[in-house]
C-alpha cells in the first residue's frame, strides 16, 4: 500500500474503489459535476485542503478539467498537487461503450500508471514505520458506542455531529469514520458530542 499524506479528490465512486486497491488516503469523490452545487462538500474539500494538503486526479477527459479548474478555484490558498494521468483511449470493463471522448477515466487505468502519476506530482509519501501514536482514532465500535452507527437515532447523531463540525450531512457512517480521522481525534469528537 501506498500510504500518503493528503486527501486524493476523485470524480466517482469507481475511481475512489480503484485507488483504494493500493493506497492508503482519505479519498474524497467530487459526484462529477454535483460539486458545482454542493456546498457541504466544497466545505469539506477545503478543510481538507488545510489540514491534510489535496491531489487533485480527475479524469484527463474534458469533463475532468473542467472538474479540476473549479477545484482550482474554490481552494485557492489550500494546498493542493494537481496530478494528470495519461490520456489513453479504451473503455472501463463495466461500460458498454466508451466515455464520449473514447478515454479511459482513472477506473480504468493500471495500478502502475496511476502510480506512477501520484508519485510524478509529489504527492508526500509516508514510508516511515510508525511513531508512537500521538492520537487516538475513532473505529467502528467506537462509533456504535457513541451511537453514531448502527443505533435507532444514528443518522440524526451523525447529521448533528456533521453539522457542528461543517462537514456535508449526507456521509454514510464508514465516511464519517474516514474524514474525522483524518481532521479530528477522538477526544475532539467526545467533546463534541457532549455539546450536542
Amino acid at each position: 500500500m501506498l500510504k500518503i499524506k493528503e486527501a486524493v479528490i476523485v470524480e466517482g465512486k469507481y475511481d475512489k474503489q480503484r485507488l483504494k486497491e493500493f493506497i492508503d488516503a482519505p479519498i474524497i469523490t467530487t459526484s462529477g459535476f454535483r460539486v458545482f452545487k454542493d456546498k457541504e462538500n466544497q466545505q469539506l474539500i477545503r478543510k481538507l485542503s488545510q489540514e491534510r494538503g489535496l491531489v487533485v486526479m480527475t479524469d484527463s477527459d474534458s469533463a475532468g478539467f473542467v472538474i479540476r479548474n473549479f477545484l482550482r478555484g474554490i481552494v485557492k490558498d489550500g494546498n493542493v498537487k494537481h496530478c494528470y494521468v495519461p490520456q489513453i483511449e479504451g473503455k472501463e470493463k463495466r461500460k458498454e461503450k466508451s466515455s464520449k471522448e473514447g478515454l479511459l477515466g482513472v477506473e480504468g487505468l493500471s495500478e502502475d500508471i496511476l502510480r506512477d502519476a501520484l508519485q510524478r506530482c509529489g504527492v508526500t509519501i509516508d514510508d516511515s514505520e510508525p511513531e508512537a501514536i500521538e492520537r487516538e482514532y475513532l473505529t467502528k465500535s467506537d462509533m456504535y458506542e457513541m451511537g453514531l452507527s448502527g443505533r435507532e437515532n444514528s443518522a440524526e447523531m451523525r447529521k448533528k455531529l456533521l453539522t457542528s463540525l461543517g462537514l456535508p450531512t449526507y456521509l454514510s457512517a464508514n465516511a464519517l469514520l474516514e474524514v474525522i480521522n483524518s481532521l479530528y481525534s477522538k477526544q475532539e469528537i467526545l467533546d463534541k458530542l457532549r455539546l450536542l
